[in-house]
């Protein structure tokens, strides 16, 4: 995907919306199709940059320290969610987990790998949700949109990646954006797509 879509709107979204809205990803970093629904969706609210995801295949398997709404390292050792967006000025990018429970990480990187001085650092006023059932799970952060325009120039020409680590403890790794060959590597902002945007209105 050369450019992933973010919706622009006042409203603020939920899970249906997810559903109706929501990209699908169909096949893993190594090219095998999922027979299953996994959806992500990009939503850019008057206040909030809003990341919902969500995986049709039962409950998932968060981290088992984890909680709700809780800031919690090593969530990508279980099933998880991830974004990433780079600074407009490519000075660094940011990565933000959401496990399927709610739980949140994120921290900053001033190149592959490399964290910037004094991260992981929680992002202030950040909100999480999440549901599940026997079938299917849903979760959504909302990030002040107010720091990311301060910390990383966040606007319709950001670059960003959503990706997916599923079925654990076999994991499969999923990416909505092409990063390039070779083993599974999310940490590669040189690919990540351009933001393309949309409107709607209600």
């Amino acid at each position: 995907m050369d450019a992933l879509p973010v919706i622009f709107s006042q409203k603020r979204p939920s899970f249906e919306d997810l559903t109706t809205h929501g990209e699908i990803i169909a096949t893993t970093w190594a090219g095998q199709k999922i027979a299953h629904a996994v959806r992500y969706l990009f939503w850019v609210s008057d206040t909030h940059l809003h990341f919902l995801a969500g995986e049709e295949n039962g409950p998932a398997l968060s981290h088992p320290e984890s909680s709700p709404s809780q800031f919690k390292a090593d969530l990508w050792k279980y099933d998880v969610a991830e974004f990433f967006l780079r600074s407009a000025d490519h000075s660094r990018y940011l990565e933000f987990n959401l496990a399927p429970n709610g739980a949140w990480w994120s921290s900053a990187f001033i190149s592959p790998r490399q964290t910037a001085p004094g991260e992981p650092t929680p992002i202030p006023g950040v909100t999480t949700s999440a549901q599940h059932d026997a079938d299917s799970w849903q979760a959504m952060a909302s990030i002040p949109l107010p720091w990311l325009q301060d910390h990383y120039g966040f606007g319709e020409k950001t670059t960003l990646n959503a990706t997916f680590i599923l079925n654990s403890p076999q994991q499969i790794f999923l990416t909505a954006g092409n990063l390039g060959g070779g083993e599974p590597d999310f940490h590669r902002p040189d690919h990540f797509p351009q933001l393309r945007a949309s409107r709607l209105e209600f």
